[in-house]
């Protein structure tokens, strides 16, 4: 697929903020405000007015294609803002909204190659991938093209509950079961740990957190994320939010989009590989 693909995450001693999300070709380069504010990653989105111009798809059994790729969909800057809220309106408790005044974007977790968790995404593709059996769809993985170093995302869709509190160790993905409301995806986690933040801001969470996403495809060529967030250890009320996924480009030859592989490893540096200078080294691939 010919598309430019920068992959790189700002870590290290500037002002960095990892903030990019579905640009679709436009606001290209890097731009400053006292250091990198976000690298675009050069993935074309398909633009408003081509998102209504085909039906939205369907699998084989019948259910709205949700697969993808898509670009955005969730929080990575400021889950306040990237989730339509107004400045002030996310309920934090006060000892919370007192760590997150205090966190550096350069000292997040998802900067040392750990998992970004929900309902983050980071400025480059993912897809839903449909696991089926003789019983119909068991799994859905979720694919991110950096990875996380490997790791991906499991949505649990043969009907199984969640485990017993004493049954089961925090972690960073959560135990995420998922259901069909019509065309709506349902995937209710529980189980998180309390090490990822939900943005480059620093917005914290317990391990009571409790979420409930519901993925809607609305056109072709977008899909709406209503993600409710229940935490009381670190949240006064539970508090609904909304994200857009766009869908990445199709190649025009082939009618799909791949993703690409990424290899993170802890202290990697970079950026240096696209010539930046000051915020260590990266990778640049050619499609």
């Amino acid at each position: 697929m010919r598309r430019l693909s920068i992959i790189a995450i700002t870590v290290v001693g500037v002002a960095g903020v990892v903030y990019a999300q579905g640009r679709g070709g436009g606001n290209q380069g890097v731009q400053t405000d006292g250091g990198v504010r976000y690298i675009n990653p050069g993935s074309p989105t398909v633009s408003d007015a081509e998102a209504t111009s085909r039906p939205i798809p369907r699998l084989p059994d019948g259910r709205v294609d949700l697969t993808g790729p898509w670009i955005g969909g969730g929080s990575n800057g400021d889950i306040e803002r990237d989730g339509g809220l107004k400045p002030g309106e996310l309920p934090l408790l006060p000892w919370a909204r007192e760590l997150r005044d205090k966190r550096l974007a350069k000292d997040e977790p998802y900067t040392a190659c750990l998992p970004m968790s929900v309902p983050r995404v980071n400025p480059y593709p993912w897809k839903f991938a449909m696991s089926y059996t003789s019983r119909g769809l068991s799994h859905i993985y979720v694919l991110h093209e950096t990875g996380d170093a490997g790791a991906h995302r499991v949505v649990y869709m043969d009907g199984r509950k969640h485990p017993p509190k004493d049954e089961w160790v925090p972690n960073w993905w959560g135990h995420s079961i998922g259901h069909w409301e019509g065309d709506t995806l349902v995937i209710d986690t529980v189980g998180y740990n309390d090490k990822f933040w939900f943005d480059s801001r620093g917005t914290p969470h317990t391990e009571q957190l409790h979420t409930i996403e519901r993925w809607t495809r609305i056109s072709w060529g977008r899909m709406v994320n209503e993600f409710t967030l229940d935490d009381p250890g670190a949240f006064s009320k539970p508090v609904t939010l909304k994200f857009t996924a766009r869908l990445l480009r199709p190649d025009p030859e082939t009618g799909i989009g791949d993703l690409m592989e990424f290899i993170c490893l802890e202290d990697n540096q970079y950026g240096r590989a696209g010539g930046l200078q000051g915020i260590g080294s990266g990778t640049s691939n050619q499609r």
